[in-house]
């Protein structure tokens, strides 16, 4: 046990004086989920706990008749003397930091982050904290991320220039989160905007939640034969390189990922473009929301974890590394196989 409040079982993260666990991976009675995405909410447990922003997005991902419970942002529920509430986390819709806060001893797990403002949620807000468990997918000091502006200002130039040369524009962007960022950060003037089958099942849950996002078809809800000239076309990763991706020529690819900062990952990918988007704090924005929680003690998960604790124990903190089951930023493929394209 690492903290009265919190320790590392089989299961997962589990909470022992309140009985439940924070973002299981595997089946367990009681979950308190922090996102919707697949290495944080998994199917099968007998109930959950989530934050009301992010509800059509878990019962679109784990089914519509899940035993679902919901706090609204800020609002405290005691569980067995743990008194548990939401925060946002700025990650994608829904998203959520977790505090725990028992006998005046306060832990935050934050669950993935960023702290850019975004359209599509609610900003990330520093929670203080005792301990304060954080991710490291972007954790080294190469990862910068550019403002939103400039970044989107460089994918509606692509588009825009595809458009003039007679071109369809292809970008894979992950299906939950960053698909939505994108929708909401392009001009939509440009041209007509499809979606992948898996992009648009939960871009309809975005819509649902009240997150205004510009007008989108599904591809496969176009007759054959279309031509797809200046269209913008959002698809998973894992659709790169398939059939179904291969039916826009003329056609300029682009991918929207945090690991396009890496050189040479886009022409590992086999793409035209490579836009650095993540929906994960780059280097400065961890080392920023670390110091405002006021934590003197910080556990780091996935990602470059081991570097970022070094360096904070360099700085007088206590930071240890914390092995789990949460992957960071990957694609997600139990979205992808649940939608026709």
């Amino acid at each position: 046990m690492f903290t009265p409040l919190l320790e590392l079982t089989p299961g997962g993260l589990y909470c022992p004086p309140g009985g439940f666990h924070i973002d299981p991976w595997q089946a367990v009675p009681r979950a308190v989920i922090t996102h919707a995405h697949a290495d944080h909410a998994r199917r099968g447990c007998d109930r959950y706990l989530a934050v009301r922003d992010g509800q059509h997005l878990l019962r679109t991902r784990l089914g519509a008749g899940i035993a679902l419970d919901t706090l609204a942002y800020g609002e405290t529920l005691t569980i067995n003397g743990v008194q548990v509430s939401f925060h946002p986390a700025g990650h994608v819709l829904g998203s959520s930091q977790i505090r725990l806060e028992q006998h005046g001893e306060v832990v935050v797990v934050s669950g993935d982050y960023k702290l850019d403002a975004d359209p599509t949620c609610q900003r990330f807000e520093a929670v203080r904290c005792h301990t304060f468990l954080t991710e490291s997918t972007f954790g080294l000091p190469i990862y910068r991320w550019h403002p939103p502006a400039v970044l989107f200002d460089q994918i509606n130039a692509w588009w825009k220039a595809n458009r003039d040369a007679g071109k369809a524009s292809l970008i894979f962007a992950y299906a939950l989160g960053k698909a939505q960022r994108l929708l909401a950060g392009v001009d939509s003037g440009i041209g007509p905007i499809f979606t992948h089958g898996a992009v648009e099942k939960v871009t309809r849950a975005y819509r649902d939640s009240g997150i205004a996002l510009p007008a989108t078809t599904p591809v496969g809800e176009m007759p054959r034969g279309r031509a797809w000239t200046g269209s913008l076309i959002i698809a998973p990763p894992s659709a790169d390189g398939s059939p179904w991706a291969r039916k826009f020529q003329p056609l300029s690819t682009a991918m929207a990922s945090g690991w396009m900062r890496v050189r040479g990952t886009r022409r590992r990918r086999s793409v035209d473009r490579g836009f650095v988007l993540s929906d994960h704090a780059d280097w400065p924005g961890l080392l920023s929301a670390i110091d405002a929680t006021g934590a003197q003690r910080v556990l780091i998960t996935h990602g470059s974890s081991a570097i970022l604790a070094r360096y904070l124990n360099d700085r007088g903190l206590t930071a240890e590394t914390l092995a789990t089951r949460y992957e960071g930023e990957v694609d997600e493929p139990a979205e992808v196989e649940a939608a026709a394209p």
